[in-house]
């Protein structure tokens, strides 16, 4: 393992206890070990701490800290991210499994070509109790080699959770971040495409959990998604809906003009966000997950996929 790692994986958790020992064992038996773990722990009121401070004591990869009031998740993925100085950067999540090579294919991918500005794998999504219940198809051209197209289909043809890709940290830099409106991971990765290429492991590899629990599934509306985002989003007078919409296009308009496109294709961006724009107003939405095979009954996680499962399995 070098001295300074190349990568940082940040761990941003609330109230996560019930499945955040299954996910650190998961990333702690990467077969790629040369990174740290940045956690952040939001002021979680459950075991959280205990489990966390448990991991660290026997994995020095981790570094462990405790925000003394609850920052909202938009700032406390954003904090993870400003501590880390390394190459490479991934956010991960406290309830997803990963497959045992995830880091390793990731980070090979980026080595091999510089153009890439992004790694992840074939995905499912399991349950509670970690089987397959959906095998989720990848079907965004952002492997293409023209930045407009790759911006279309991210608009267009949504689908993946590229946003737990292994990200070229100095492109990651040039972006605002994640912003405390409703979807602002896609605004991210929209502005990523601009600057290179994705890439997607052809492997089973990444198991993004869905219970009723999560953040999506318990806050239903743009304002509470946006308030559990950043608690001062609650104010319905400082914060109206017209805005958080607003904030929420200007995430791809910002994105547009900061990036280092010709004047042409900055044009064509703007025409493709412009069409989206329209298709929205008609009523046309596009859904997170697309041209999906759903496995009945639920499926275990193939053994090729080798999730390394230890306390909490």
């Amino acid at each position: 393992m070098n001295a300074v790692p190349r990568l940082t994986v940040g761990l941003p958790v609330y109230n996560g206890e019930k499945y955040l020992a299954e996910s650190l064992d998961a990333l702690l038996g990467q077969s790629y070990g040369d990174y740290r773990m940045i956690i952040s722990d939001n002021a979680s009121t459950d075991a959280t701490e205990e489990i966390c401070r448990e991991y660290q004591a026997k994995d020095p990869r981790i570094t462990y800290f405790r925000q003394p009031v609850n920052i909202g998740a938009t700032p406390n993925h954003n904090w993870c991210f400003e501590q880390s100085d390394t190459e490479l950067f991934k956010w991960a999540s406290y309830d997803d499994l990963y497959g045992r090579d995830l880091l390793k294919r990731c980070v090979e991918a980026l080595d091999d070509d510089p153009y890439l500005v992004l790694a992840h794998a074939y995905q499912a999504i399991i349950d509670g109790a970690g089987d397959i219940v959906l095998e989720v198809d990848y079907p965004l051209d952002t492997a293409d080699p023209h930045a407009p197209e790759r911006f279309r289909s991210l608009l267009f043809d949504v689908g993946g959770d590229d946003f737990y890709g292994v990200m070229r940290s100095d492109i990651l830099r040039r972006t605002p971040l994640n912003g405390s409106y409703h979807h602002s991971d896609r605004t991210i990765m929209a502005e990523l495409t601009l600057y290179g290429r994705f890439h997607q492991v052809p492997e089973l590899l990444f198991f993004r959990r869905d219970h009723p629990d999560r953040a999506e599934r318990a806050k239903p509306t743009i304002r509470s998604r946006s308030a559990n985002m950043e608690p001062r989003r609650a104010s319905r007078l400082r914060n109206p809906t017209v805005r958080l919409l607003a904030e929420y296009v200007n995430g791809f308009v910002g994105g547009i003009r900061r990036a280092p496109l010709s004047t042409a294709d900055r044009r064509e961006c703007y025409g493709h966000l412009t069409r989206w724009l329209a298709s929205r107003a008609a009523g046309r939405s596009t859904g997170r997950i697309e041209d999906s095979k759903p496995a009945s009954p639920p499926a275990r996680i193939p053994e090729s996929s080798a999730v390394v499962r230890g306390k909490a399995s």
